[in-house]
C-alpha cells in the first residue's frame, strides 16, 4: 500500500523582484492539485461518477462509453468520447487461456503533447532541442486476469469482512460476515462462488468451524450449483446467531476435516487458512461503525494501492475452437461508485417516503359471471411490489337469494311504439313483447317462477337516498295510479313459460298503447323443490306442502310484494 503525501501544503509567496523558476510554477500547480485530490478522496471516495458503461460490440471487442471517475488517489479520470477496442489488443490480455473471466480496468494517465523548441537549452547545446508544451490528463484501459483481493477494494472492511476460502484460475470462494453484531443477534453470513462459464457444476460441503456463533440450521453447510443454470456467480446465505456475551470476539471459518469442494466428480484440494472475525458489541452497530470511520488516522484514510484503478467490468469469456468469444459483461462488478450529495439526499427522501407508505395499500375489486350452477368464488391477492390488494369475485349467472334451491335475476324487455293493434272491449290498444329463453341455473325439472316489475329512477340524488330502485308486484300499476308512487313504466301484465327439460323459461309482458320506445325490467325468482331437498339432506323428489309454503313465503318476502306465479 502507498500513502500519498499531499500534506503539508506549501504555496508560493510572491514579492516584487522575485525570480520565478520552473520549480515555482510546478509548486503552484502542485498546491492546488494536491488540495483538490485530497478533498476528492476524503469527501467523495473513489469509483465511477457517471457513465463509463462497458458494452460488447461484437464477440471479441468492447466499447467504453464516455463518463468520469475518481481513482484512489483522488485524481479525476474523464473519458470524453466512446472508445472501442479488441480485448486481445489491450495490455494485460494473454492468449494462453480463453475460458476465463477477465476484468476491464481504467486508470489515470498523463501524456505530454505539443512539442516546441526549447530556447534555453539551445544556448548550451548545438543540436536542436524540443520539449513538450502541455500535459494531457488522460486515462488508460487495461485487462487484469486475476480477481482483486477483497481487502484492496475501497471501503472493503468498513462494514463487512470478506475472506477467501479458496481460489484458483477458475474458481473463487468468498465468505463475508459483518464486522459488528449485538449479543444474541441473528445475522447473515454470505458465501459467494465465482467461476468461469466452462467449469463444471460446483458443490461445496463442509462443517462450520465457529466460536461464540451458532448456526440456526445446523453446522453442516451444503451448496449445490443448480442443474440447468449457467451463471458465473452464485451466492448462498447462512443464518447465524451471536453469543449472548458482549465485548468478545467471535470467529467463523471452515473445519478442514471433512470439507469437500467439488467440480463435477473432481475434488479440489482445499487449504483453508483464513478465518472471519466478528466483534460482539453492546452499543448500537451503526454508532460503532461511524465511530471507527471518523476516528481512523489521516494516513489510514488516504491509503491507496500502488497502482490504483477502477474495475469497470467483469467480462466472461468462453472458448470456441482455437479462439474465444465474449459471453457476458457485468458492469462495475465490485460496486465502485461515487454518489454526490444531491443524489444521496434524494435517495434518502425516497427511502423515507417508502417507509412512511409501506403500511398503506390500494384496493381493487373485479366481479365476473360464472356459469349457472357453479359455486361462488372469491380470490384475494396482495402485490407487495405495488402495495395493491385485489379481490376477484365470481357470481353464478342468474344471481341468488341466499336460500337453497332459490335463484333470482332480471331481464330487460324492449317495448316498441305502436297504435293500430287489436283493440280490447274497453277500446284500448295492447301488444305483447317477449324475452329470450332465460337459464335459471337450477337444472332440469319443474320450477316455480315469480315475477315483479322493477324500476330504476336514474336519479343520482334518489340513488344516494336508496330510493332509486322500486319493485312492483301484482296489480301495482292500478293500485298506485294517480299517487306519488305510480310507476313510470307503461302499464303491463306479466306472464311466464317454463321449459322443464331444458332448464329455461321465458317472460312475456302485455303493454297498453305507447308512443315512445322503452324498456320494461322484470325481476324474477325461481324455486326448485328438488335442489332445496338435496341441500337440506332430504331425499330427492317432490316437495312437501310445508317446504313449498316456506319457499313461497321466502320468495314473497324477498320480492316484498304479491306477484303473478306459474
Amino acid at each position: 500500500m502507498k500513502k500519498s503525501r499531499y500534506y503539508p501544503f506549501e504555496r508560493n509567496r510572491y514579492f516584487y523582484g522575485k525570480l520565478l523558476t520552473v520549480r515555482d510554477f510546478e509548486s503552484e500547480q502542485k498546491y492546488f492539485n494536491d488540495k483538490r485530490r485530497m478533498m476528492n478522496r476524503l469527501l467523495h471516495g473513489s469509483g465511477v461518477l457517471t457513465g463509463l458503461q462497458v458494452v460488447a460490440v461484437d464477440e471479441k471487442s468492447v466499447s467504453v462509453e464516455m463518463g468520469a471517475a475518481i481513482d484512489a488517489l483522488g485524481r479525476e479520470i474523464v473519458v470524453p468520447s466512446p472508445m472501442t477496442m479488441k480485448l486481445s489488443m489491450m495490455d494485460g490480455f494473454s492468449n494462453n487461456q480463453y475460458a476465463k473471466n477477465v476484468y476491464l480496468c481504467i486508470a489515470y494517465d498523463e501524456k505530454e503533447k505539443e512539442p516546441v523548441h526549447a530556447v534555453a537549452n539551445s544556448s548550451i547545446r548545438s543540436d536542436e532541442i524540443n520539449d513538450y508544451n502541455r500535459v494531457l490528463e488522460s486515462y488508460r484501459l487495461f485487462i487484469r486476469e486475476d480477481a482483486p483481493d477483497p481487502a484492496s477494494l475501497p471501503l472493503a472492511n468498513l462494514t463487512d469482512q470478506t475472506i477467501v476460502l479458496y481460489q484458483d484460475k477458475h474458481i473463487r470462494v468468498l465468505q463475508t460476515t459483518p464486522r459488528y453484531v449485538n449479543p444474541g443477534q441473528l445475522f447473515e453470513m454470505k458465501l459467494r462462488f465465482e467461476k468461469t462459464l466452462k467449469v463444471g457444476r460446483v458443490s461445496f460441503q463442509y462443517e462450520l468451524d465457529a466460536t461464540r456463533v451458532e448456526a440456526i440450521n445446523g453446522k453442516r453447510i451444503v451448496f449445490q450449483e443448480p442443474q440447468d443454470s449457467q451463471e458465473s456467480e452464485y451466492e448462498m446465505t447462512v443464518l447465524l446467531r451471536a453469543d449472548s456475551t458482549a465485548n468478545v470476539k467471535a470467529t467463523v471459518g471452515v473445519l478442514a476435516d471433512g470439507a469437500a469442494l467439488m467440480v463435477d466428480d473432481k475434488q479440489l484440494e482445499l487449504q483453508v487458512q483464513s478465518v472471519g472475525e466478528i466483534q460482539i458489541v453492546s452499543e448500537a452497530v451503526k454508532e460503532r461503525l461511524m465511530s471507527d470511520f471518523v476516528k481512523q488516522s489521516l494516513e489510514a484514510s488516504l491509503e491507496a494501492p500502488s497502482e490504483p484503478c477502477v474495475y469497470l467490468a467483469k467480462i466472461c469469456l468462453i472458448q470456441v475452437g482455437p479462439t474465444y468469444v465474449i459471453e457476458s459483461v457485468e458492469q462495475v462488478p465490485f460496486d465502485e461508485y461515487v454518489y454526490n450529495t444531491s443524489v444521496m439526499y434524494k435517495l434518502s427522501q425516497a427511502s423515507q417516503y417508502r417507509e412512511e407508505t409501506s403500511g398503506q395499500f390500494v384496493t381493487k375489486s373485479k366481479v365476473k359471471t360464472l356459469a349457472p350452477g357453479q359455486k361462488p368464488e372469491l380470490n384475494v391477492n396482495y402485490n407487495h411490489a405495488i402495495s395493491e390488494l385485489s379481490f376477484d369475485l365470481g357470481i353464478p349467472a342468474g344471481g341468488g337469494t341466499g336460500l337453497a334451491g332459490i335463484v333470482s335475476g332480471y331481464v330487460d324487455i324492449p317495448i316498441e311504439p305502436f297504435t293500430k293493434i287489436a283493440v280490447s272491449p274497453f277500446g284500448r290498444a295492447t301488444k305483447s313483447f317477449y324475452s329470450g329463453e332465460i337459464v335459471h341455473g337450477l337444472g332440469e325439472g319443474n320450477v316455480l317462477i315469480i315475477t315483479s316489475l322493477e324500476e330504476r329512477s336514474g336519479d343520482a340524488f334518489s340513488d344516494m337516498l336508496a330510493a332509486g330502485d322500486r319493485v312492483y308486484g301484482g296489480a301495482a300499476a292500478e293500485v298506485f295510479k294517480g299517487s306519488e308512487f305510480e310507476p313510470d313504466a307503461p302499464e303491463v301484465k306479466i306472464g311466464t313459460i317454463a321449459y322443464p327439460q331444458k332448464g329455461t323459461f321465458r317472460i312475456g309482458v302485455k303493454v297498453q298503447q305507447t308512443n315512445e320506445p322503452s324498456n320494461v325490467r322484470v325481476r324474477w325468482w325461481a324455486y326448485s323443490a328438488e335442489m332445496a331437498s338435496a341441500a337440506s339432506g332430504s331425499s330427492v323428489g317432490g316437495a312437501s306442502g310445508d317446504s313449498l309454503d316456506e319457499a313461497l313465503s321466502a320468495m314473497r318476502e324477498a320480492a316484498s310484494a304479491g306477484s303473478d306465479a306459474e
